[in-house]
């Protein structure tokens, strides 16, 4: 992940029913792939879980690694690509790529978040409404942000100074601090490793994102990445409590049919006058089934995101940094930056409360949930931005969050500025999306596409005061009492419940 917050709604807001396949365009997602295709989970105690998921609707995202001393991008500048998001920019030599990797690896000689205070992060995320956290215990680079037994490059080695720490095992930490205040436990894990031997073979230079070499003239090699692959997913599904999702990123590392690779370079030769290729696609086979199965023997019920490989073995599709024009017909998830990149990035600019409520509100009335991203400072901090956002959103949600919970999705999902969502009790909640600089409320709403039985009666929730309604045609007016509307005027959103 790469794009910045600021980029978000100019680069991704016109996007649909778009096909790309790590063509270019990872900035906006690893794969954009909105009505494709989409294997239903079988397992009961997988659907039962992901049934509570999607009722959950909230969560907490963190990138977190040694690049967060450089403030830049995640993994992507040691990454040979000629893209925006692979550029060089900190280090004593980026010209040169060689020195360049080495002095970025060197940053775990350096990195020591001794601020590091996750149960301070696990009480703001549940006072926003979060009720889930996925975090990166392993980026792209190869560094482990847990104790694993596989690779020395990792948070708990001697090399790194904060192995001497209490807690120096952050991904424990971590999970043990949000399981504490009731919120799900998630695991961001990269298949590929840019750091391990097996994947980037020191005999050739890293090519691209891809493996470096060819795993089927090199089946022993392909097969210790594999096995190496598998015993770090397995050590986190054993040795770190209860694991609610595993959160697969690095899509291309999968395996692909001749036919999937023939139209790929068809496609990407279509125009291009000199064969030049900036990243090739590559059949990397981890044998995912195996280890989906073998997981779920550890973590029973576990829901499973191989992100932006279609099969069963992706039980919910993740948006990254934009929101679906319209509902999607199968659990989705959209990955949003509340502020600066998905790595930290210093003098960050925060989302406004009323942007990340709207945000929520649009994607609930969609029937997704929102996975907002935040990222630790190299000292193991957050921006005071990011807790003011928390804040605003948690005021918001104590009133209304009756209107998210629980919700599913409703036709029409919006009219004008107002969100629609409903619960299987029957109760109907409209959201009035208030404006940035809006000057006044209307005496009434109208709302087209939903009308009420006579018998319902209508609240505001968060005030006792009895709400007048009428049918209009195919739509509903809502009266707003004219001594609340200057206080609803300074929310961010108020919600009505029809029952």
């Amino acid at each position: 992940m790469k794009m910045t917050y600021l980029n978000l709604k100019s680069a991704c807001s016109k996007i649909w029913l778009i096909l790309i396949y790590f063509g270019g365009s990872v900035g906006c997602a690893q794969a954009i792939y909105e009505d494709e295709r989409y294997v239903p989970e079988t397992d009961p105690m997988v659907l039962e879980k992901l049934d509570a998921w999607q009722d959950i609707k909230f969560g907490l995202l963190m990138h977190w690694g040694t690049y967060s001393q450089w403030g830049i991008v995640e993994s992507w500048s040691i990454c040979p690509e000629e893209y925006g998001w692979c550029e060089r920019k900190k280090g004593s030599n980026p010209d040169n790529y060689y020195a360049y990797k080495k002095e970025y690896e060197g940053l775990q000689k350096t990195f020591n978040p001794v601020k590091f205070n996750p149960e301070k992060w696990a009480k703001a995320a549940k006072n926003a409404g979060m009720r889930y956290v996925v975090f990166t215990t392993k980026h792209h680079d190869g560094f482990s942000m847990f104790d694993t037994k596989y690779t020395d490059y990792k948070i708990t080695d001697s090399k790194t100074p904060f192995s001497t720490n209490a807690r120096a095992n952050i991904t424990k930490e971590i999970f043990d601090a949000f399981r504490n205040e009731g919120l799900w436990a998630g695991a961001y894990f990269s298949k590929p490793d840019w750091n391990v031997d097996s994947y980037w073979d020191p005999y050739y230079p890293p090519r691209d994102r891809n493996v470096n070499y060819s795993p089927e003239e090199n089946p022993e090699k392909w097969q210790a990445f594999t096995d190496f692959t598998h015993n770090q997913i397995l050590e986190l599904l054993t040795d770190y409590g209860k694991v609610d999702i595993l959160w697969l990123d690095g899509g291309w590392v999968a395996k692909k049919p001749k036919s999937q690779i023939t139209s790929w370079y068809d496609q990407q030769l279509e125009n291009n006058e000199s064969g030049y290729l900036k990243n090739r696609i590559v059949s990397q086979d981890i044998k995912m089934d195996e280890l989906v199965e073998k997981a779920r023997q550890k973590q029973p019920g576990l829901i499973v995101v191989d992100r932006a490989v279609h099969g069963k073995n992706q039980n919910y599709l993740t948006p990254e940094n934009r929101v679906p024009e319209k509902p999607l017909p199968y659990p989705w998830e959209s990955c949003i930056i509340a502020g600066g990149g998905w790595s930290y990035t210093p003098n960050a600019n925060y989302m406004s409360g009323r942007e990340a409520v709207h945000t929520l509100v649009d994607i609930v009335a969609k029937g997704g949930n929102l996975l907002l991203n935040i990222a630790p400072s190299p000292e193991g901090e957050w921006d005071e931005g990011a807790y003011r956002l928390l804040e605003e959103i948690g005021l918001w949600m104590k009133i209304n969050d009756a209107a998210i919970y629980g919700t599913e999705a409703m036709a029409p999902y919006k009219y004008e500025n107002i969100c629609i969502t409903s619960k299987p009790d029957g109760s109907v909640y409209l959201v009035y999306l208030v404006q940035e600089g809006q000057k006044e409320l209307p005496s009434e709403i109208y709302f087209e596409g939903y009308v009420p039985e006579r018998n319902v009666k209508a609240s505001l929730l968060g005030r006792r005061t009895n709400i007048k309604w009428k049918k209009d045609g195919d739509g509903i007016r809502i009266e707003i009492p004219e001594n609340l509307r200057p206080k609803l005027l300074q929310t961010e959103a108020f919600t009505f419940r029809l029952r």
